[in-house]
């Protein structure tokens, strides 16, 4: 090769040098750069897939939650309908207690307004009556004071005992004011006794008149047996015989009863005289009338 052309030719080198290196770098540095993207690619692709695998995994575990919650829900629904159901079924039965407790308190009421209406009625009666009873007693009473009056003196003597306890006005007469020895007729001063007292009692219209004989243990006369066989006799027949004067004297029959006892409710010692003489007595004893006792337990 000639020397100009060598010359040249390292002229051309020279001046292609810079070139060639500058190429050369530029080369080696954009290889280096490739490198160093293709690197953080590399890892950004890695974070990118751990990222992408713990979403997926968030996602699975949220899908697997998501179906619990679903059955929660759908068990929550359940017992959600099953609840309505039950409050449906106790409003029902409510309704029906409450329709059958107004029922009761209806009834109830009606019969606490029967039972005060009655409870005034009967309150009603029960002072009625005790005004009754009060009325009765000072009737009572007043007839008591005025056979004591009126018998003053048969009283003084003992022949006469007046005698009040529980509603019952007793008369007591001994059988020597009245009767003869062994006889059931009265006598004319028995009568005038007797026709007093018939005119104060007969005065009480609500009571009745029970007439009692009563006799002492001595046994009757053989004399007297034909006519009354014993005591009871003797005593019955002085009690009817007093029925039939005081009937007589204006008293209503069906006030009047007439029983003989005999010797056998004594109100003294038959042992002595003085208590034989007690014991031998006719008693007139006012006493509630039967009619009405009859009609109470009929009511």
């Amino acid at each position: 090769m000639p020397d100009g052309t060598l010359v040249d030719l390292e002229i051309i080198i020279v001046r292609l040098l810079p070139l060639v290196l500058l190429l050369f770098c530029t080369v080696a540095l954009g290889g280096c750069v490739m490198k160093s993207k293709y690197e953080a690619k590399s890892a950004e692709a890695i974070t990118l897939a751990t990222e992408l695998a713990n979403l997926q995994a968030k996602h699975d575990a949220l899908t697997i939650a998501n179906a619990e919650q679903i059955n929660i829900n759908s068990a929550l629904s359940q017992d959600i309908e099953r609840s309505g159901n039950d409050i449906r079924r106790l409003e029902s039965v409510l309704s029906d207690r409450s329709a059958e407790a107004g029922a009761a308190m209806t009834e109830m009421r009606t019969e606490i307004n029967r039972l005060q209406s009655a409870n005034r009625e009967l309150e009603a009666a029960v002072e009625a009556e005790r005004i009754a009873r009060m009325a009765r007693v000072a009737q009572l009473q007043s007839t008591y004071d005025e056979l004591v009056t009126n018998m003053e003196s048969e009283i003084k003597r003992g022949e006469v005992t007046i005698s009040e306890l529980e509603g019952k006005l007793t008369v007591n007469m001994v059988e020597s004011i009245l009767f003869p020895s062994g006889s059931a007729e009265i006598k004319k001063e028995g009568q005038a006794v007797l026709k007093r007292v018939g005119d104060i009692v007969k005065e009480i219209a609500d009571k009745d008149i029970q007439v009692e004989g009563h006799t002492d243990n001595v046994p009757i006369s053989s004399r007297l047996q034909d006519k009354f066989a014993s005591n009871w006799e003797l005593s019955a027949a002085r009690a009817a015989t007093v029925v039939r004067f005081l009937r007589d004297s204006g008293i209503a029959g069906e006030r009047l009863s007439a029983a003989g006892f005999g010797e056998f409710q004594p109100v003294a010692d038959n042992k002595t005289a003085e208590g034989r003489t007690q014991n031998r007595r006719i008693q007139i004893v006012l006493v509630p009338k039967q009619r009405q006792i009859v009609k109470s337990i009929d009511n």
